[in-house]
């Protein structure tokens, strides 16, 4: 056993919390559950496979995360995020226990590979890089993003490693599930890329400086070509086409509902407010449309 904790957040998560719990207790002391008032089984689940859960009211991902880690008592050296929907293959597993232990002193924390599985078939292709993810790292020496979207852990102090096996993302609730989240997702977004997120310049590493690059350079091409050109690339320039009729159906989805319905609703905001809205416009449309409050 590992001196490790590990934090998952939580809403509504039945189908996939006791997977994830089990999975991690393999080498983890502690698994810490924030939950935000589920209204299903999702907390007792969570207590009957060995977890202890916290509850505080959700506002966004990276406010809840931070809240976490305020908040869980971890007494241990390493800290673990892992969403519900998510797990470590045995390969990682294996890898994580082996290395861990002998990192020196300056390693704080460890850039994991994350892989999705569609259909009971993990996704090989159709991407511009290896999805490397901070999700571990020595407690007290990280922090997360404060961000409305794609908001990542990065370390405070310290240098970071890869880990050479990945994690899985393998949701259960089926698509129906994906699109809404998805749709709640592109709002997000639009609040990202209109309030410059993309344009902020990211120090310490943790591949948060091309992230930023990349998704700067996306939205400075023309509203739905973009997402046409985000389909070609992935699954014919990058292979997504090996992964099969999962892989057709995955960038489908990337592309043509979640990254053009992003367009559209940005369509949208501009015909009710303009081009170039003043802030406290983007505040109250945000506020009206989405039920964001980007002042939180």
């Amino acid at each position: 056993m590992l001196d490790l904790s590990v934090i998952i957040l939580t809403y509504n998560e039945e189908r996939h919390i006791a997977r994830s719990i089990d999975n991690v207790k393999r080498i983890a002391k502690q698994v810490y559950v924030v939950d935000s008032y589920s209204t299903d089984k999702t907390c007792d689940i969570a207590r009957e496979h060995g977890a202890v859960v916290l509850q505080n009211k959700y506002v966004n991902q990276a406010q809840q995360f931070i809240w976490a880690m305020e908040n869980c008592p971890v007494k241990t050296e390493w800290t673990m995020r892992l969403d519900a929907d998510e797990y470590l293959t045995d390969e990682l597993i294996e890898e994580v226990e082996k290395k861990l232990p002998l990192l020196p002193a300056n390693v704080a924390g460890c850039m994991l590979p994350r892989n999705v599985v569609l259909f009971g078939r993990e996704l090989k292709h159709g991407k511009l890089r290896t999805i490397r993810l901070m999700r571990l790292w020595r407690t007290g020496k990280a922090m997360m993003e404060q961000r409305w979207m794609d908001e990542q852990i990065y370390v405070t102090e310290g240098d970071t490693v890869d880990m050479k096996h990945r994690f899985i993302d393998e949701n259960l609730n089926g698509l129906t599930e994906w699109t809404q989240k998805h749709n709640n997702y592109a709002n997000r977004e639009i609040v990202a890329a209109y309030e410059g997120y993309w344009n902020d310049i990211v120090l310490g590493g943790n591949g948060l400086e091309s992230r930023n690059r990349e998704k700067g350079k996306y939205y400075k091409l023309p509203k739905f070509l973009r997402a046409f050109m985000y389909f070609f690339v992935r699954y014919i320039c990058f292979g997504g086409f090996l992964d099969g009729k999962p892989g057709f159906i995955w960038a489908t989805l990337q592309a043509y509902w979640y990254r053009y319905l992003i367009d559209a609703k940005i369509e949208e905001m501009e015909y009710y407010i303009g081009k170039n809205p003043t802030p406290q416009e983007m505040r109250t449309y945000f506020k009206e449309r989405f039920n964001i409050n980007v002042d939180k």
